[in-house]
């Protein structure tokens, strides 16, 4: 652990590409770590990597479905060609995590959450939106009213490339203007609800709002 630690801190004094290679390196031991303490480790402005399972099965591209249910009109499930095919939104914009580190500039491009709930219309009873992660654990949620906001994502690609499965991948939430836990990685699912269900973290301590300060 001392030895990982004084890797960490050599991240930070040798600059971003070190410490971007050196997250990279960490993050199939982060992943598998269930105490989460390996992604306190300082690296700087870079990406930890923490599944609060241990370990996440990988899903392709070409067999990846995420259907869109719940109190909607029209359901459906989206094949990652179906998403590619959608109108693509792209911004830079700073991840932040509620623990304190961050990840500025980062560039974020996929489908506006709002596209694939107008495409499904919600019924009159649907006031928030809940997601799942095929990690088979973890969920989030949203109301309806945040959910549709400009810079919430079904997020293809970051970082100038496809969400690689350590990210989060091949699909992942990004939720703009909100603290990292409210980006689901690793997304299987969206689904309208009649009420806001806390997610994961909330019974631990999270809010269940989760808006950066203004």
């Amino acid at each position: 652990m001392l030895g990982v630690l004084g890797l960490g801190a050599v991240g930070i004094v040798a600059g971003d590409r070190v410490s971007s290679g050196l997250s990279g390196l960490l993050a199939p031991i982060e992943q598998r770590d269930p105490t989460g303490l390996l992604s306190l480790i300082p690296l700087g402005d870079t990406f930890r990597f923490y599944s609060v399972t241990g370990a996440v099965r990988t899903e392709s591209a070409a067999t990846y479905r995420l259907p869109v249910s719940g109190l909607v009109d029209a359901p459906h499930t989206y094949s990652y060609a179906d998403l590619q095919a959608l109108p693509r939104t792209a911004f830079v914009q700073t991840f932040q995590c509620v623990t304190g580190w961050q990840v500025p500039e980062v560039h974020w491009a996929g489908v506006r959450l709002a596209e694939l709930l107008d495409r499904a219309r919600p019924s009159s009873q649907a006031r928030a939106v809940r997601f799942r992660s095929f990690d088979g654990t973890y969920t989030e949620s949203l109301t309806l009213d945040e959910a549709r906001a400009d810079d919430v994502l079904v997020a293809l690609e970051m970082l100038g490339a496809p969400v690689t499965h350590d990210h989060g991948g091949p699909v992942r939430m990004y939720v703009g203007s909100n603290y990292g836990y409210k980006s689901t990685k690793w997304l299987s699912g969206i689904e309208l609800t009649d009420h806001q269900i806390p997610g994961y973290w909330e019974p631990r301590g999270y809010a269940i709002d989760g808006r950066l300060p203004a």
